[in-house]
């Protein structure tokens, strides 16, 4: 016969089992209805007006291929975010730009982010700026749809200067297989600013790669006041007749990378300014166009320093020019350690350009000072012309020097009827083997007098 102690311990075990039971199916109770009553208020949120995006923001971040309000997958921890999460209609005919801004506010608060313009889809952008005064380091664009312009001139401010602006960022890469097209045919025929369809400014560690970008009313890509910029495998695409669409522009720019690119425009394929240095050119393709510049340098007397600039492995066809430095009357500074090398040219008008009296339009002033040009190397260009193989045009008070030809083999294009002799004015150097034709206005030596050393000395300042 059990004892009342053990019969008082079990009645005791009972009472606590039963107790926690009555706590389990309360805490069950009180469970559901605090997620159904989350599940009210959620619900409420998204069917008032802007309450979705409202949601979104306090909690949760998009992940991609999501779309907003039919998808509840979303992670705080992603970093991507899709412009159709944003609002973006993608139809090519709604105004897309406020749902870009709001998907570049968002990606660019976070490291390492991708803002993503889908495939199979096309975006009517205003002109925009993705700036970066707030942004966190290493955005990638990943552009894989297409973003056009709009085409009536009521779209864009007057004297506005670019369409798609990435501003003040370290570390931004645009990439994809997606399409910038400008649409710029109606601003062809028109005089006046013009904008550019992409440009950075006060930005490093750039990157553009995969893309093509066509049909800017002016330059296609621009690079402003940039450091550590990488373009590569990019195509600008636009008619040779097109007036003044350079496909890359830079400007007071540094340790620059432009390689295995294709660019067809109307204007020079790769445009280097003042204040660029460290820039490398290698195997680009191109035409049609004006070949390859430095300049113009020293417009209005101003000052332009260009230094260490190589250009490898290059196709040119089809272009005015082939390899080119021009500088205007008046101005100063210098443009040296230039080497131009396995250039392959067809069709060009002028093969190889240096003229220090470039003048755009028909007045323009006698001046004694100029951009001093020494330093400057053409190896190995071959190919064919259409009226002059070579044009050295320098400057009678201060002569290009130290200008070295090796290796240098051009002919007339078979048919031409009216091309020219090598052209030479006031240039020195060294002609390392024979040339085809002879380039023997070239004067072995230096000049008897020094001259421009000023002007070198000013751009190591």
């Amino acid at each position: 016969m059990p004892s009342l102690s053990s019969i008082t311990r079990r009645n005791m075990k009972s009472q606590n089992t039963l107790i926690c039971i009555y706590g389990f199916f309360t805490f069950v109770l009180l469970w559901s209805s605090e997620i159904g009553a989350n599940a009210t208020r959620e619900a409420k949120q998204w069917r008032h007006p802007g309450g979705a995006r409202q949601l979104l923001r306090e909690t949760f971040y998009p992940s991609y291929g999501e779309s907003m309000p039919n998808s509840f997958q979303y992670r705080k921890t992603s970093t991507i975010f899709n412009v159709l999460n944003f609002g973006a209609k993608g139809d090519g005919t709604s105004d897309d730009t406020k749902a870009f801004e709001a998907a570049w506010f968002a990606a660019c608060k976070l490291e390492a982010s991708t803002m993503v313009v889908p495939k199979g889809s096309v975006f009517l952008i205003k002109p925009i700026s993705f700036s970066g005064s707030d942004c966190q380091p290493n955005i990638i664009f990943q552009l894989d749809g297409k973003i056009i312009a709009p085409k009536a001139s009521g779209s864009w401010e007057s004297g506005l200067l670019q369409w798609l602006e990435f501003t003040k960022l370290n570390g931004i890469t645009i990439r994809g297989t997606g399409i910038v097209d400008g649409q710029g045919s109606g601003w062809w025929t028109k005089s006046g600013t013009k904008p550019t369809a992409i440009r950075f400014y006060g930005s490093s560690d750039v990157t553009v790669t995969g893309i093509t970008i066509q049909n800017s009313p002016q330059t296609h890509l621009k690079f402003d006041n940039c450091q550590s910029v990488q373009v590569s495998d990019i195509t600008v695409s636009s008619p040779g007749d097109s007036p003044n669409t350079d496909g890359i522009h830079l400007q007071n720019s540094q340790d620059v990378t432009i390689q295995s690119s294709k660019l067809a425009c109307g204007d020079d394929c790769v445009s280097i300014q003042t204040g660029c240095s460290a820039v490398n050119i290698q195997n680009v393709d191109c035409g049609p166009g004006h070949g390859i510049s430095i300049g113009s340098l020293g417009e209005d007397n101003t000052k332009a320093c260009v230094s260490n600039i190589t250009v490898l492995d290059t196709k040119i066809h089809d272009a005015m020019n082939g390899v080119r430095i021009k500088t205007w009357q008046g101005g100063s500074g210098s443009v040296q350690g230039v080497t131009f090398s396995n250039i392959q040219l067809s069709q060009v008008k002028t093969a190889i350009v240096i003229d220090q009296y470039y003048c755009d339009g028909s007045k323009c002033k006698n001046d004694s000072s100029a951009v001093a040009v020494s330093g400057i190397s053409f190896e190995n260009i071959r190919g064919t012309y259409t009226v002059n193989p070579v044009k050295f045009a320098c400057s009678d008070s201060l002569p290009c020097t130290d200008i070295t030809l090796d290796t240098i083999e051009l002919r007339p294009v078979q048919g031409s009827a009216h091309f020219s002799k090598p052209f030479c004015s006031n240039i020195y150097g060294e002609l390392k083997t024979s040339t085809t034709p002879p380039i023997d206005c070239l004067v072995v030596g230096k000049p008897s007098r020094k001259q421009g050393l000023n002007n070198y000395d000013s751009c190591q300042n």
